[in-house]
């Protein structure tokens, strides 16, 4: 700081920030604390539970009360869970659980927190690549496939059926009278069964490149009793079809790949002359001073270096990141030959924004 001229060091300035990193300790620390209730169901119990003691809140969620009431107190100093000194007992105010309890469907903000531990993992991986280059392996995540299925089945439980199917015009008519349907990056499948299950006049196809993740969408589909879906380890840069398929989606899914802009051409050229392209991506600009009030601008950053855009680096690839744009996917698109590509947004994603992108 002697370094600096005194004359241009604010030291207003200085203070506000430095009470800044405080604030961000002390939340991130919660957010660690947050996700350890969210795997354990803490914060669904305290939401059913009246008023009470450490002890009966660890009896009711079926843990250890020593770490329940140290949980706790991390929760009542972060402002989560409210405290009376009087009684003993802790409870949730209900305005706080909207946004904390599987109940609260895609409002579900604690199960966010999970990506914290998992991005974390990779750090010392991620430092070596700031030095000497290169990324790091899909393989080096072994929870991130877990995690993000829970993420992306939530909306596509509250969102695929009744919002996004309609959002492309005339498609639900199509697939109730039957017809060819691929996904493109499926991981665990639940899209793929969804649209199965309700559309059984159509067939569908799941495509991913994790062996892991095409296990879990085939025993969901078993589970489902489902005929019309089935799934497939496949790299997607080289899927090599022509004119079959009347529709493809892709969620959350073109940004991490090697060659995005060699997958995206695949997808045109294996969509039949009439066929549509369904593909959700990250809501954000291309443009970092256009993503500076984005409400989750820190957070897409931070998974893009640890995970989607190092994923895509560990292959030689361009590296695209999770925050590439509206506005280069749509160049992507009009490279790939799309030239008719409607921009939507779908009520209960706040993450994506949807391309809906036709052949001709």
């Amino acid at each position: 700081m002697s370094s600096l001229p005194l004359e241009t060091f604010d030291e207003a300035r200085a203070e506000e920030f430095g009470g800044r990193m405080v604030r961000l300790l002390n939340e991130s620390s919660l957010s660690l604390l947050i996700s350890i209730g969210h795997q354990t169901a803490l914060f669904d119990t305290l939401a059913q539970l009246p008023p009470s003691s450490s002890a009966g809140i660890a009896s009711a969620a079926g843990l250890q009360e020593r770490y329940v009431r140290e949980w706790l107190g991390g929760m009542v100093t972060g402002g989560i869970v409210e405290y009376d000194p009087e009684t003993g007992h802790y409870s949730l105010p209900p305005e706080h659980a909207i946004s904390l309890t599987r109940t609260a469907g895609t409002n579900n903000l604690a199960f966010f927190t999970q990506y914290i531990p998992v991005l974390a993992g990779v750090e010392p991986e991620i430092i070596r690549c700031f030095r000497q280059g290169g990324g790091v392996p899909y393989a080096a995540f072994p929870r991130f496939q877990a995690v993000q299925g829970e993420e992306t089945r939530a909306v596509y439980d509250e969102t695929l059926l009744s919002r996004t199917i309609p959002a492309v015009a005339g498609l639900r008519e199509q697939l109730e009278r039957g017809i060819v349907a691929a996904d493109i990056g499926c991981g665990q499948g639940h899209a793929v069964n969804l649209l199965a299950a309700a559309f059984p006049r159509s067939s569908f196809t799941g495509y991913d490149f994790s062996k892991e993740a095409i296990g879990a969408a085939r025993a969901e589909a078993k589970s489902m009793g489902l005929e019309n879906a089935r799934f497939e380890v496949r790299d997607v840069s080289t899927l090599g079809v022509r004119d079959e398929f009347d529709l493809i989606t892709a969620f959350d899914a073109i940004h991490d790949q090697k060659a995005p802009g060699t997958v995206l051409t695949n997808i045109q050229r294996a969509l039949k002359e009439d066929g549509v392209f369904v593909m959700a991506d990250i809501a954000a600009s291309s443009h970092l001073h256009e993503n500076v009030e984005h409400p989750f601008g820190p957070l897409l950053y931070a998974i893009s270096t640890l995970h989607c855009m190092t994923v895509s680096l560990a292959l030689d690839g361009e590296g695209l990141g999770t925050v590439w744009g509206e506005q280069k996917a749509l160049e992507y698109l009009a490279a790939a030959g799309f030239g008719d590509v409607e921009v939507r947004k779908i009520d209960g994603d706040a993450l994506n924004v949807y391309f809906i992108a036709r052949k001709n």
